[in-house]
């Protein structure tokens, strides 16, 4: 299942990484892959935004927002058994700030 593009809060930065591939073990996504001795993207669409990676790394390589954006919202809809929604229990006037961007 891939998310939407351009949505997801993963940043990677490769001069940081040192290769160990603790990212490559705790994600239950595929979101990276082994290049040249150290970790690459395959696409940051399928991150679910979890935050294993991040906590994982030694380096500090991988930040991320868990539990934020695009995995929040269809998390949302998946349990009001609907569409998406990053209402983040929110009331009707809109969720808490920093909840959903």
């Amino acid at each position: 299942m891939k998310y939407l593009e351009g949505v997801v809060t993963l940043k990677y930065r490769a001069e940081a990484c040192t290769g160990c591939g603790r990212c490559l073990e705790v994600c239950p996504r595929g979101v990276f892959m082994r290049s040249n001795g150290k970790v690459a993207l395959t696409d940051p669409a399928l991150c679910m935004e979890c935050g294993a990676c991040m906590s994982n790394c030694p380096e500090g390589a991988l930040t991320v927002r868990a539990g934020v954006g695009c995995a929040a919202a269809v998390f949302n809809g998946l349990l009001q058994g609907g569409e998406p929604d990053c209402s983040c229990g929110g009331d009707a006037g809109g969720p808490p700030p920093g909840c959903c961007d």
